[in-house]
């Protein structure tokens, strides 16, 4: 049982390692402006985020307290 054990375990961790190999052999370095666009498209859903936790807060406060 305990052979079963680390066979599978060392079979899920080569399995990792060999995912983990493509997307890094996949993947390549953005250009600047695809770059840009992420920088603003991140920026802006973090902002809208960050305004809904705004206002869900000042509804909380002037109707709740």
């Amino acid at each position: 049982m305990e052979e079963e054990n680390t066979a599978s375990w060392q079979y899920k961790a080569k399995s990792f390692i060999g995912e983990c190999l493509r997307v890094l052999r996949i993947t390549k370095k953005p250009d600047a402006i695809e770059f840009k666009t992420i920088v603003k498209v991140s920026g802006l859903g973090i902002l809208i985020i960050g305004a809904m936790g705004f206002i869900v807060q000042m509804i909380k406060i002037l109707f709740f307290q």
